[in-house]
């Protein structure tokens, strides 16, 4: 009896094997979760029982295949089963010594590449590595801190391939610099190692020649010609003459931390030699590794960290560009009878006297787009540039109207969901994930036709992450982070529009554009409130997330469908976003 079952287990395996073929990989493919608390089972298919649950990201080598299903080898050395829809084939290895440096405030390095190594150590924002090797969503780096895996998407390249010498790779420099030694003593090195022999000490301000520079460390050459190592940290570009400023990058930051630090070095580890604050502006006179270097005193440069930094184009539209223009001989001519003449360089300061058309006032200076002139009893006073004419070297400032707010602003479009992520999907069978970039395409769109910098974080049916997309704004330093998504629940007859904001300083945004937006699409306002979604919890940026309808109500998702609703939902958000900015 015993025979007979084992003869016909045999022969189910063999029919089984005929109808699935099994699909053997060579060693090496690999695939990772694409979804949270991933099922693997003990066979291929959902009746198997479940061996393990996985996080999303955890990485597993591909045994075989049958059917949709695939063969994984745990963390643990065993083996189970997943559905191949919920996993993403991976690339092979490929190999480089690409420098990097770190985006994330604290990025875990892990033992192999996946969340389901152990972590072995983290680094920090700003800090610099070496990409030895990727593999899909995971890289291997080298940094003073230890090598191993860390997640792709929390590094910025900055460096091409180059050679390795002694220790660590170095990427050579397309030209030398010249750099200036900010410490007491400074040793040099035999090789780019703090356990190497000591070749020579540099004394504080002493000037040397970088010939490369990588994973932390600068190869130069000191003591007439000799050739050494020494920790990049400890050394800075030499300091500009007062006169610096003028060879500027032509772009102004303004500070957006409540207190910011400056550094003597673009680096965290730099010594901080002074503080600015909130709202100050600079020149930024150049940009290495998201770091900017600024002239903080007259006659005095450090670097702040560039993701605390607004910019904008130093041009004679902008109020900051305008402020200390030469005004050497410059006078206004009134163009309208009655013209206010303000107390200070504002619209609601009181008004201390009118002057009339074609009379003529001397400029004192440049305010923002207000001119300050000198009225007829000595004092000072302030007119408005858009209502004078203007002569000599002054600017002539034109009237902005409310889109000019836009100009030069980084916004970061979020179409919601994705690739495997579909979104919901509505009692008419349409795919939030199609529709929401059809929105986003539209408003970039218009967005860009009034100047301002837009980045989507998916410009087609690709799967992203949720931390990528927070990843996306932190790395440009957005001015503001839109996620565009469709609303559904289980009552078909709920419907309106939701705008939602997790920090108290995303509350003014999500407000105002929804505000503009409900005006424009005349859709129920469900108003703008709290809401617990990674995009904006884990956002250091001004971000919102709006629900522009509900698919599940049959009526509102054929509205939303209408181009008509596409162009009006559109211009509320550019309506909301420039108003946003004008208030700001």
């Amino acid at each position: 009896m015993g025979r007979k079952i084992f003869l016909l287990a045999a022969c189910c395996v063999l029919l089984i094997g005929a109808v699935f073929p099994l699909k053997e990989y060579a060693a090496g493919i690999t695939v990772t979760a694409a979804v949270d608390g991933l099922n693997i089972r003990s066979g291929p298919g959902l009746s198997y029982s479940v061996v393990a649950t996985v996080k999303k990201g955890a990485v597993f080598t591909v045994l075989s295949e049958k059917g949709e299903w695939m063969q994984l080898r745990l963390s643990t050395g065993k083996t189970g089963w997943a559905a191949n829809w919920l996993v993403n084939r991976q690339q092979a290895a490929s190999k480089t010594n690409t420098t990097a440096i770190i985006t994330a405030d604290k990025l875990r390095i892990r033992s192999g590449p996946g969340t389901n190594y152990s972590m072995t150590g983290s680094l920090t924002m700003g800090e610099q590595v070496t990409i030895l090797e990727n593999s899909g969503l995971w890289s291997k780096i080298e940094s003073k801190r230890g090598s191993g895996w860390v997640s792709s998407e929390f590094l910025k390249e900055t460096g091409s391939p180059g050679k390795t010498t002694g220790t660590a790779p170095a990427t050579s420099a397309a030209k030398t610099k010249i750099k200036v030694v900010n410490a007491d003593i400074l040793n040099v090195r035999t090789t780019p190692s703090s356990k190497a022999a000591v070749a020579g000490k540099l004394k504080q301000g002493a000037k040397v020649e970088v010939l490369s520079e990588s994973n932390g460390w600068s190869k130069i050459s000191f003591s007439n010609g000799k050739i050494g190592w020494v920790s990049s940290e400890f050394l800075s570009a030499q300091e500009e003459s007062p006169n610096s400023g003028k060879n500027s990058t032509g772009i102004i930051g303004t500070v957006t931390a409540t207190a910011l630090s400056v550094r003597n070095a673009g680096s965290l580890d730099g010594k901080i030699i002074a503080t600015v604050k909130k709202g100050q502006k600079f020149s930024i006179l150049e940009e290495k590794n998201s770091w900017a270097k600024i002239e903080y005193q007259k006659g005095k440069y450090g670097w702040v960290a560039g993701w605390y930094l607004v910019k904008a184009a130093e041009e004679p539209g902008n109020a900051a560009g305008n402020t200390g223009k030469e005004v050497n001989e410059s006078k206004v001519t009134i163009l309208h009878d009655g013209s206010n003449i303000r107390q200070k360089p504002e619209l609601n300061a009181k008004v201390i006297a009118r002057g009339n058309k074609g009379e003529q006032f001397k400029v004192k200076k440049v305010s923002g787009s207000w001119y300050e002139i000198e009225l007829k009893n000595g004092s000072s006073g302030f007119i408005a540039g858009w209502i004078v004419q203007v002569s000599g070297s002054a600017p002539q400032i034109s009237k902005e109207d409310g889109f000019s707010y836009l100009k030069n602003k980084v916004i970061v479009i979020d179409p919601g969901h994705g690739g495997i992520d579909t979104g919901t999907i509505g009692v008419r069978g349409t795919y939030e994930k199609g529709l929401t970039l059809k929105t986003a395409n539209l408003l970039t769109s218009k967005l860009t036709k009034h100047g301002a910098k837009v980045v989507m974080t998916r410009s087609r049916d690709t799967y992203y992450s949720l931390p990528s997309r927070v990843s996306s704004a932190h790395i440009n330093g957005a001015d503001a982070f839109i996620s565009i998504h469709y609303d559904s629940i289980n009552d078909r007859t709920v419907r309106g529009m939701t705008t939602y904001y997790y920090h108290s300083y995303q509350k003014k945004l999500a407000e105002t554009v929804h505000s503009a937006t409900v005006t424009e699409t005349k859709s129920k306002n469900r108003n703008a409130r709290f809401g617990d979604y990674h995009v904006i919890r884990e956002n250091k940026q001004a971000a919102a997330l709006i629900e522009l309808g509900f698919l599940s109500n049959a009526s509102e998702e054929m509205g939303v469908l209408s181009n008509q609703f596409q162009e009006s939902a559109s211009t509320g958000i550019v309506n909301g976003l420039a108003r946003y900015f004008k208030e700001k």
